[in-house]
């Protein structure tokens, strides 16, 4: 072999051991976020790691500032007293609301809040009988003699309006030819089938708002 021939492996194992290098680095870089449970974070040992953590949104724990979301989770079958601040800075789903289940990725920073980088929220599907129900048209037609009185109502999300809880209004709701709309306040978690179109049934109140303040919202049977 010629020193030529010699020079030339040489270069190309050194090729090859700084791909290698940083493809490794890569893998490195990317690797799954570890799984924890609320009361391991609790513990304060994961602090500048990336970790995965669910848990169940702290009832009006959450606000917006400066378009980041601030809000707490617990684990509902743990101690209720331990808790986790999550900061997100991304786009929130309509599905977000007290008590939906909040599955955040992100690091642990030293204050204790976890910085999300993803956030998913998983709420069960709920079914109700349009029975009974009356149509926004009709329940607006009351007047002032249905003002704050329980009452359910059905009809249609309108295209559009959905919007996670803590952002205003939830959503509009429409009859079934669309002639008459009705804004929704709701801060509970909404299925994550609601969408534009649903067919929905609600329980609650209209306000001297002139707003719909849902109690309950389920997708009709």
């Amino acid at each position: 072999m010629n020193t030529k021939t010699k020079r030339r492996m040489v270069v190309v194992t050194g090729i090859i051991v700084i791909v290698l290098v940083v493809i490794l680095a890569m893998v490195g870089g990317s690797s799954s976020a570890k799984s924890v449970t609320i009361a391991d974070v609790s513990g304060g040992q994961y602090v500048d790691q990336k970790i995965q953590v669910s848990g169940n949104v702290v009832e009006n724990s959450f606000k917006t500032e400066d378009n980041v979301l601030i809000f707490d989770i617990l684990d509902p079958n743990g101690d209720p007293s331990q808790t986790v601040r999550v900061s997100y800075e991304g786009g929130v789903a309509a599905t977000f609301g007290n008590d939906v289940t909040a599955i955040c990725t992100g690091k642990m920073g030293s204050d204790g809040v976890l910085r999300a980088s993803e956030l998913v929220t998983k709420c069960p599907s709920k079914y109700e009988n349009a029975t009974d129900a009356l149509g926004v048209a009709q329940l607006i037609g009351y007047g002032e003699s249905v003002i704050d009185k329980p009452v359910k109502i059905s009809g249609t999300v309108k295209n559009g309006t959905l919007a996670a809880a803590g952002q205003g209004d939830r959503f509009m709701i429409v009859d079934a030819d669309g002639s008459t709309e009705l804004a929704v306040v709701f801060s509970d978690a909404l299925s994550d089938e609601v969408a534009d179109g649903s067919s929905l049934v609600l329980t609650g109140s209209l306000n001297e708002d002139g707003k719909f303040h849902a109690t309950d919202v389920a997708l009709e049977a």
